[in-house]
């Protein structure tokens, strides 16, 4: 059985929801801390502080997005925002794929923009694709993940958590299929429970994104 520790070393939590304030990071920087939550993970005008916040906390990481919650932003205005988030502080970016363009068959587009955006961050800093699978097929979900694993990201993400929908454990297992050994997969949006942060874990899936209350409910239980 797996430890509170070690559960709580797969969940990044966040708030990035618009009515967030300074409030809410500090309560999400506090319960970080307390349970030691590996990724924190803000909205990028909130990035500075954070990093701030975390500094003498080496085994809590600063996350941002990049073009969220659409991925619809030109690609000049995602590589100012890479860059200045990894001027901020930043330690994990998720950057949300261009899914327009990508389900207008414009993969080549969609994957030289994520090179673009990778090959300005250095390898200290990892890097999440966000495919938004509750919007596509499973062929398109298949298609996708080759495109993030080409582009040289080190996860490859379910959704933002912006887009309705459950856990999606049985598509998330079919992504892990797809994916093998060639890149770490993020599962995001609707893990509420420690029964399927169990699924998750035993199909191999590296890292979750959690509501904190949820997250702190299903490290507890493993207590």
């Amino acid at each position: 059985m797996i430890t509170s520790e070690q559960a709580s070393r797969l969940i990044d939590i966040s708030a990035v929801r618009t009515k967030h304030t300074l409030k809410d990071i500090e309560s999400l920087v506090h319960y970080a801390k307390k349970y030691k939550f590996i990724n924190v993970h803000t909205l990028p005008n909130w990035t500075s502080l954070l990093s701030e916040m975390l500094k003498d906390v080496p085994d809590v990481f600063v996350g941002a997005p990049v073009g969220f919650p659409s991925g619809g932003h030109r690609t000049e205005v995602k590589l100012k925002e890479a860059e200045l988030l990894l001027a901020d502080g930043v330690q994990e970016m998720d950057i949300v794929m261009n899914v327009g363009r990508f389900l207008n068959n414009e993969d080549d587009v969609v994957l030289d923009e994520l090179r673009q955006i990778i090959a300005i961050t250095p390898e200290s800093v990892l890097t999440k694709v966000i495919l938004e699978i509750n919007v596509l097929s499973d062929a398109e979900m298949e298609r996708a993940c080759e495109l993030v694993i080409e582009s040289g990201a080190d996860f490859v993400k379910t959704g933002t958590g912006w887009v309705e929908g459950d856990a999606n454990i049985e598509r998330i297992r079919k992504m892990k299929q797809i994916c093998g050994s060639r890149i770490k997969v993020k599962a995001a949006g609707g893990i509420r429970t420690p029964k399927e942060f169990l699924e998750l874990y035993d199909m191999g899936v590296e890292r979750m994104g959690i509501n904190t209350n949820s997250a702190i409910e299903i490290v507890e239980s493993f207590s």
